[in-house]
């Protein structure tokens, strides 16, 4: 089938996106074709100032578009609790439900050997030598329920055990193999009500 080579790369610069199959990617040209120029040099500059200027939070790893994220900046929330998430769009899913007050620690990844991601390269340093102080009474981890969601807590848990220090995971009324942001915020709610302690403190 004949294509102009203009639209062909289009469709293969959106292809690379997740989700985003050829038919999906074919639509996207179309309708970028039917736009003004303007909406499209808006997008144009959109897509640069994005990758421009987000940032990782220095203190959650959250992305940002300052060195200090507004959940890191807000003085009012708790202060007692610290949530492990996997990536940033946890964060953002949790922070819909509203149901989580307290801080977060974005670990960027699990481990998975298979994918060559290891213990090392997880965002765990600044966690443990930094952010655990007397203030955090509790570590939520808020993991995909999935194998290596698995290992990754087992893992947290076995760094932390000689923290005095409450750990707990959200409810295992998360289906196997779930991704957390498709999660409904009711069942998230309900899982974080439910959530099970996995360490409690020592003395």
């Amino acid at each position: 089938m004949y294509l102009p080579k203009s639209f062909e790369k289009l469709v293969k610069n959106f292809s690379i996106l997740p989700g985003v199959g050829e038919k999906t990617a074919e639509r996207f040209v179309y309708s970028l074709y039917e736009k003004e120029f303007q909406e499209i040099e808006n997008l144009s500059n959109a897509l640069i100032d994005f990758k421009k200027n987000i940032k990782n939070c220095s203190i959650c790893g959250c992305i940002s578009d300052y060195d200090i994220c507004e959940v890191c900046n807000d003085k009012t929330r708790e202060k007692s609790t610290i949530c492990i998430v996997e990536d940033s769009k946890s964060v953002f899913f949790i922070e819909k439900t509203g149901k989580y007050k307290g801080y977060y620690h974005v670990i960027n990844g699990l481990i998975s050997p298979i994918d060559g991601k290891n213990p090392e390269d997880l965002n765990l340093s600044g966690l443990i030598n930094d952010r655990i102080n007397n203030n955090v009474k509790e570590i939520i981890i808020a993991l995909n329920p999935s194998i290596e969601g698995e290992i990754t807590s087992l893992y947290i848990k076995k760094i932390l055990e000689n923290k005095k220090i409450k750990i707990s995971r959200l409810s295992y009324g998360i289906p196997m193999g779930s991704d957390i942001e498709y999660l409904d915020p009711v069942m998230i709610s309900k899982a974080w009500d439910d959530r099970k302690t996995i360490s409690t403190e020592k003395v």
